[in-house]
């Protein structure tokens, strides 16, 4: 009993539910659509029957997981695919259109529909836990393992939303989750037991695997995520052609075409009131082409693999409908006119993409500045600059 009230127990307690949140945002989103067209009596039923299957298997393959660590090699071979996983945390993805599996109006099939499909998409939070519980809890992984997947999976099936938000404003929550992977990878390599366990290939080089060591490759794993996710979303931001922008006037007057990217924030509804406090030092502001335009970010193609088109089509209308809405009303109450849409795609490549596009003079959003999100990962703003040769004005 002593153990579970030591600092290790408890840090690895915290690593095991952030990985699972991280991880399992994705996991979430299939829930909350192959529940969508249930009647609203059985929806709440579908979804805990369906989050009580996924928490006993998650929990079976990670306990089956655990025994394969023993193997030799085995942790060197979760550990690069762990680093793998690290790095696509951190790189943006482009919308998946391939989709195969409707949501049931059936209890028991979108119940079906949410195990099965938590069983395809849960190899990486099963490595990945599985690492965090061997590496920190000593002869307690699978008690490690029951008590944080029992806490992060209700928060992701009824938090979705907020943790999704939550890292969009905090980008470098993800950065510190594909760290974390990297650490945890680091620490698996150097616990092998075909480098530390004489008993194991005794002809085997091995390894001292000291604390200072532990520490060491841990670091280092994190260092080569972070290196590794930051160099691939440079290259691919240069596929695109990025250019610096320019440094706008706000009584520029020759604008007339602007697009102004909201996500239904704060400080999204401060650059709205920019754009309406604008308008008059125009030189024609009736002459004002204004585009709304919200950008959701993609679900993963695994999602897209047991959603349907048109169940995913509603799940990004609905939260492109609240990102717009307060945009909308100041810009109704202040009747200036406009043009609204939403997209789906990486924010930032897809904001300068619909900029090029429509010619627009101006891109206008709203930034919660810079810090050490923008330094780690780079903000949805950053991305902009990246990607667009249109002037962009940022609004805090």
């Amino acid at each position: 009993m002593e153990s579970f009230m030591t600092a290790g127990f408890w840090v690895a307690v915290g690593q095991i539910i952030m990985i699972d949140i991280l991880l399992g945002g994705d996991n979430a989103v299939v829930i909350a659509l192959a529940c969508r067209k249930l009647p609203p009596k059985q929806r709440t039923r579908g979804i805990l029957w369906g989050t009580a299957g996924a928490i006993v298997l998650r929990i079976i393959l990670i306990f089956f997981a655990l025994q394969l660590l023993a193997i030799p090699f085995l942790k060197i071979v979760g550990a690069v695919l762990l680093v793998w996983i690290g790095v696509k945390l951190l790189v943006p993805e482009h919308e998946d259109g391939h989709a195969s599996i409707e949501g049931s109006d059936k209890l028991w099939g979108a119940v079906k529909t949410v195990i099965v499909a938590d069983f395809v998409m849960s190899v990486d939070n099963v490595i990945a836990i599985a690492g965090a519980a061997e590496a920190s809890g000593g002869d307690h992984g699978m008690a490690l393992v029951i008590f944080g997947v029992l806490v992060s999976i209700p928060i992701i099936v009824w938090g979705s939303q907020m943790v999704i938000k939550l890292m969009d404003r905090f980008p470098f929550i993800i950065t510190l989750g594909g760290m974390l992977l990297g650490w945890i990878a680091g620490t698996m390599t150097v616990t092998d037991p075909a480098l530390v366990n004489p008993q194991v290939l005794p002809g085997f080089p091995k390894i001292e695997a000291s604390d200072m060591l532990r520490y060491g490759a841990g670091i280092a794993g994190a260092l080569l995520v972070l290196g590794v996710g930051r160099l691939m979303t440079w290259r691919q931001a240069r596929r695109t052609a990025p250019v610096e922008a320019a440094a706008v006037s706000t009584a520029a007057g020759r604008l007339r075409r602007i697009l102004l990217a909201v996500d239904g924030s704060a400080v999204s509804d401060r650059a709205t009131q920019r754009i309406i406090d604008m308008r008059q030092d125009l030189a024609d502001p009736a002459a004002l082409e204004l585009q709304l335009l919200n950008v959701q970010r993609p679900v993963s193609g695994d999602v897209s693999s047991f959603v349907a088109s048109k169940s995913l089509e509603e799940y990004y209308e609905e939260l492109g409908g609240k990102a717009l809405a307060s945009a909308r009303a100041l810009l109704d109450a202040a009747g200036v006119r406009y043009q609204s849409q939403r997209r789906v795609g990486p924010p930032g490549e897809t904001i300068a993409n619909e900029a090029k596009a429509r010619n627009s003079d101006l891109i206008v959003m709203g930034t919660k500045g810079a810090g050490m999100a923008a330094a780690l990962m780079g903000s949805v703003a950053q991305s902009t600059l990246e990607h667009t040769s249109t002037p962009v004005m940022l609004v805090k």
